[in-house]
């Protein structure tokens, strides 16, 4: 299985732990000796309990979380959350605060006017093409919660450390950042995260929802847009998506068990990108997009002299083994996506043909 491997840098869904890969190939067509696959199994057997309890108790650990928060399982992905997170808790008079760091921000912040919300846009990083996190943001205090965007994959920002609100609850989309080091969750009424860039492989959103918050709920919503509906049932009120659900429950094994949590897997994602950023500060073929005090763990992004030489990067890039290198179609460049599963031997060899690639073209 090693030998025909590529290092995926692709920005999701992305990269899993191999060791996650084997054990689901070798369980594959029995699961836990049922005899059936785990895409075969009843979500209302004693099997698939204990793969979402597990999961359960695993984040709870890892995140140091109390009872005061219910961990959930919710198909449509983040961007189902842009719309269930007002629908859920803005009532009629109510407003919240967004800030607006590039493309899933502005995506959370349209669907809340869609649904004819009051928004206020708090501090945005537009004015210079999102390549910065806001600093001082002036948050309403009478604001029912403050929504950020943790880490940006396409222009390649993130939060080096969250704002401080005044004790209105923080709201975070955590699709490509959860889980890559430890913070203080009681500082968030709610945080959610695709599955598919940091956690596991497409088809559900894992969705963290204090009490405070689940008790905003009303009961006016459609049963599968109402947070109370997964919470009272186990993220089960109908069929869950399995083998999603599966596979996130090995990914936190491999984080808690292979790596030893979460202040080891951050020193791993420093280490990563530290070198990725070494050699772009170093040379003057390599651009970053981001500011340094804004630069994220999980995505770099960075621009060669012309979009020729970008695209015999990319091209290179896959014929040495590197794939999903490519920027995102409405940023052009390059992009390495670095999350928890891409290996420290994966950055080594991307440098090395970094270094290789501007010794030939520079």
């Amino acid at each position: 299985m090693k030998e025909n491997r590529i290092y995926n840098f692709n920005a999701g869904p992305a990269a899993l732990p191999l060791e996650v890969l084997e054990e689901i190939k070798d369980s594959f067509l029995n699961f836990a000796g049922s005899g059936m696959s785990i895409t075969e199994i009843s979500h209302r057997s004693k099997w698939f309990d204990d793969v979402i309890n597990d999961a359960i108790a695993r984040t709870r650990r890892l995140l140091n979380m109390d009872d005061t928060f219910h961990v959930l399982f919710i198909q449509g992905g983040a961007s189902m959350q842009f719309c269930m997170i007002p629908m859920n808790l803005l009532h009629e008079g109510d407003t919240a605060d967004y800030v607006n760091t590039g493309t899933w921000s502005t995506k959370a912040i349209k669907e809340a006017e869609i649904l004819g919300k009051t928004v206020n846009v708090v501090a945005s990083s537009e004015d210079e093409n999102y390549s910065y996190i806001p600093k001082d943001i002036p948050f309403n205090s009478n604001a029912i919660y403050a929504h950020i965007t943790s880490n940006n994959t396409i222009k390649g920002t993130q939060w080096a450390s969250f704002p401080e609100t005044g004790g209105v609850p923080l709201i975070a989309d955590m699709s490509s950042d959860i889980m890559c080091g430890p913070f203080d969750v009681d500082k968030f009424g709610l945080i959610y995260a695709g599955a598919q860039k940091n956690i596991g492989p497409a088809g559900v959103c894992m969705v963290i929802i204090r009490d405070d918050m689940l008790k905003r709920v009303p009961d006016t919503l459609p049963s599968m847009l109402k947070y109370t509906t997964y919470a009272s049932k186990n993220s089960m009120f109908n069929t869950p998506p399995c083998f999603a659900v599966y596979t996130i429950q090995l990914v936190l094994k491999w984080l808690e068990e292979t790596i030893g949590g979460l202040d080891k897997m951050e020193a791993i994602n420093r280490e990563k990108a530290g070198l990725l950023y070494k050699v772009m500060d170093s040379s003057d073929f390599y651009s970053g997009t981001v500011k340094p005090d804004s630069r994220s763990l999980m995505n770099v992004t960075f621009r060669l002299p012309d979009e020729d030489l970008e695209k015999l990067f990319i091209e290179q890039a896959l014929e040495n083994g590197l794939g999903g290198l490519k920027g995102h179609r409405s940023v052009g460049g390059c992009r390495a996506s670095i999350y928890n599963a891409t290996p420290l031997a994966a950055i080594e060899a991307l440098t090395d043909f970094m270094k290789n690639f501007e010794q030939k073209n520079g």
